[in-house]
């Protein structure tokens, strides 16, 4: 069994900051990519940001500047530090991570249950 638990969401003002965690637990043997995606009312779920086991990262080009993506391989934990926010970026947002669980043969994607960005003008 693995979970993704996240947190740190929550309603800011905008030009404000958050910092989002997620957090993998269970038989885990090996995470490699992580990840953030996020959905909008009536919009489809989009990538927010992603990054490697070894670090390299990429964003969706409305948060470039922005967001930040890291994560802490021995936690098996992936961050998203959000500055400068915008009413544009209220969402549901989700972690994802690609991992190998103790037994199994391939990988797959692991979502977290989600965590609600509020940002008002």
């Amino acid at each position: 069994q693995v979970q993704l638990v996240e947190s740190g969401g929550g309603l800011v003002q905008a030009g404000g900051s958050l910092r989002l965690s997620c957090a993998a637990s269970g038989s885990i043997r090996r995470i490699n990519n992580m990840g953030w995606y996020r959905q909008a009312p009536g919009k489809q779920r989009e990538l927010v940001a992603a990054i490697t086991k070894g670090g390299s990262t990429n964003y969706a080009d409305s948060v470039k500047g922005r967001f930040t993506i890291s994560r802490d391989n021995a936690k098996n934990t992936v961050y998203l530090q959000m500055n400068g926010l915008k009413p544009e970026d209220t969402a549901v947002y989700y972690c994802i991570a690609d991992l190998l669980r103790w037994g199994a043969m391939n990988e797959y994607e692991s979502w977290g249950q989600g965590t609600q960005v509020t940002v008002s003008s």
